[in-house]
């Protein structure tokens, strides 16, 4: 057998379709930019929606509601909702060690189970129901097990088994998860063994924390407001060439006024800046991990993929909306004040704001919606993949594909075979498919629709047709190779194939346990003890 090669796995958290480079962004992300250059660049990668969906789908292969995370964190009574990991999936790790590979992960796991930032020690790190990395098949893991965390000054975090709780003085996320990375890649390279890293970002996700000298790099830029920065990112996009046709940029949200009757300018252009700080931070850091690749001699035989987990996020960080739920003081006892205040510019340690809707309208040009949504501003992702010994540069590959089909891939990639049995436990057929094929350059097709289900808004696309709707709304219908931006809907002219579409999206929610939103989102609000949530 060849020999096998290295595997890298970088999840961004909450990046929109357009805040690379490569996709028509003012953002500078070279590296990234490179490594698309030079390997694959993926125009209808799909995820899941929301964070911890993703990460499940991802790492199994599987659909989120299959893996167990339907929804988020929280227990909602049947296992499509169970909120951590089922033991009839099995993660990439748990594929690959049995071959030899070393497995490693650093950053954000998410899909472990409900957790209280503000109560910590309440925390039950390890019990059957919040399962860390190392019980789940990784070697190596450094980083957070819930959803979001303060840059600068971490609530909580593991290394391997043992809580990490002494920070330096220039600690940051993003730069702290690489160098562990890189640390255990050199340890993985010493032993002469194969290695697989899950390096899971939390940027750009809220908190809004950057480092100085990198929000200095987009002083000025925002301030032509969104309006202006929107049209921009999508007449690059049509200049470049990348996607297989222009379509028409959809319409300014619904709910975002334009820039020129904002009010707070300059708050609005700072928040902006720091989130393009945070996305180049992360460029960087990707960048220091591949020049550790070249000098020690591993990158050539190592496969890259990038994406994000979701689209760009809208939530607004009100002081009594999510920002309530993490500490509101630093681990050295300093105040942080909390929420999205205009006389409060954010970006340093004592502040804790989002970008917002207007913003993440930006993030995901030329798209509609959100993060949470299955519209397309929700789902879409550009996949970046890079490997020199198995990918030849072709440009853009406009094949549908998701999350579940990075499992397959990477194990085709390394040769590996889909474990039918881990722990003990039968693990149920992966319900993705590879696409190796397409990344190098041959055509490929999904032989299977592709599904979503998020808080009632659901969706199936199946070839160039797309069947969407909102939570309690109508089904939509797109044909998504004349009108990806899905600004034409074909519902009640689709006659036989929207027919299928339904019956097709049915009959696999009932397969994989779909609950009606509506019944489930009063056990959310008492799960989180609410009667309602911001976003």
């Amino acid at each position: 057998m060849a020999e096998q090669p290295n595997i890298i796995l970088i999840l961004a958290d909450d990046m929109g379709f357009a805040d690379l480079g490569c996709t028509g962004s003012e953002i500078s992300t070279p590296h990234i930019d490179s490594l698309a250059a030079n390997g694959a660049l993926l125009t209808s990668m799909y995820n899941c929606a929301r964070c911890c969906p993703t990460r499940a789908s991802l790492l199994t292969g599987l659909y989120p509601h299959s893996a167990g995370v339907g929804h988020m964190g929280a227990d909602l009574g049947t296992p499509a909702y169970q909120g951590f990991l089922r033991s009839d999936s099995a993660t990439i790790a748990e594929h690959l060690r049995p071959a030899g590979y070393r497995t490693l992960m650093s950053g954000k796991w998410h899909v472990a189970g409900d957790f209280e930032p503000r109560n910590v020690d309440s925390w039950r790190v390890g019990d059957v129901d919040h399962p860390t990395p190392r019980q789940r098949g990784f070697d190596r893991f450094y980083g957070i097990l819930d959803g979001a965390t303060h840059f600068f000054s971490p609530h909580y975090m593991l290394e391997d088994d043992s809580r990490v709780q002494v920070f330096p003085d220039d600690f940051y996320f993003t730069d702290a998860i690489t160098d562990k990375a890189i640390g255990m890649i050199e340890e993985s390279v010493a032993d002469d063994a194969p290695f697989f890293l899950y390096l899971a970002h939390t940027a750009p996700h809220w908190p809004l924390h950057a480092h100085p000298e990198d929000i200095a790099r987009y002083d000025g830029v925002y301030s032509a407001g969104w309006d202006a920065i929107r049209t921009a990112r999508h007449e690059t996009m049509n200049d470049m060439g990348l996607f297989a046709s222009n379509w028409e940029i959809s319409r300014r949200d619904e709910d975002v006024h334009p820039w020129s009757a904002e009010k707070n300018t300059d708050w609005e252009a700072r928040k902006m800046a720091t989130y393009a700080a945070m996305v180049d931070r992360m460029d960087q850091s990707i960048g220091r991990l591949v020049a550790a690749l070249k000098r020690l001699g591993q990158f050539d035989n190592t496969l890259i993929l990038f994406l994000s987990d979701n689209g760009g996020c809208a939530e607004f960080m009100a002081e009594d909306g999510w920002a309530k739920f993490f500490p509101d003081k630093t681990h050295d006892g300093r105040q942080i004040v909390m929420g999205n205040r205009p006389d409060v510019m954010p970006g340093d340690a004592l502040t804790y704001q989002s970008y917002d809707k207007p913003w993440a309208n930006v993030s995901n040009a030329p798209f509609r919606l959100f993060k949470h949504y299955v519209h397309e501003g929700g789902i879409s992702t550009p996949l970046v993949a890079h490997w020199p010994k198995g990918i030849r540069p072709d440009g853009a590959r406009h094949a549908p594909c998701h999350v579940a089909d990075v499992l397959p891939t990477i194990l085709e990639a390394a040769g590996v075979p889909y474990q039918k049995e881990v722990g003990g436990h039968a693990i149920q057929p992966c319900e993705g498919e590879s696409f190796l094929p397409l990344l190098k350059g041959g055509d490929w097709a999904r032989s299977q629709p592709i599904f979503f289900e998020h808080e009632g808004n659901a969706a199936v696309r199946a070839g160039r047709f797309k069947l969407v709707r909102q939570h309690s709304a109508d089904w939509e219908l797109y044909d998504m190779e004349v009108d990806r931006t899905e600004l034409h809907d074909l519902a009640g002219r689709g006659g036989r194939q929207e027919r299928d579409l339904v019956a097709q999206y049915q009959d696999w929610a009932q397969k994989v346990g779909v609950e009606d939103w509506d019944r489930q989102l009063p056990k959310l609000l008492k799960a989180w003890g609410l009667q309602s949530v911001d976003g």
